[in-house]
């Protein structure tokens, strides 16, 4: 039983890493490097750089999208899944 509440407080803890970075630095693709998605976090700060930060949107909403899902909702979709966008 000690390990399962060990892994719920890992994907808890990426979870809320992952939403907080996607709220504050959503649009320099932070939350998209801190979950492993090198690709998706370049074109996340390209799309902001060449719309003058209005590509920033994207971040903040997905940063809010991570943080009302259940932690077994984002881990399977985020993690597991490697769902890259929304």
């Amino acid at each position: 039983m000690e390990n399962t509440n060990l892994n719920s407080g890992k994907v808890e803890n990426k979870k809320v890493t992952a939403g907080i970075l996607g709220i504050v630095l959503g649009s320099f693709g932070a939350h998209k490097f801190y979950l492993g998605y090198q690709k998706e976090g370049i074109i996340q700060l390209v799309v902001t750089l060449v719309t003058c930060g209005l590509g920033g949107m994207v971040g903040f909403v997905e940063g809010i999208i991570y943080l009302t899902k259940s932690d077994d909702e984002f881990y399977q979709t985020y993690q597991v899944g490697k769902k890259p966008w929304f």
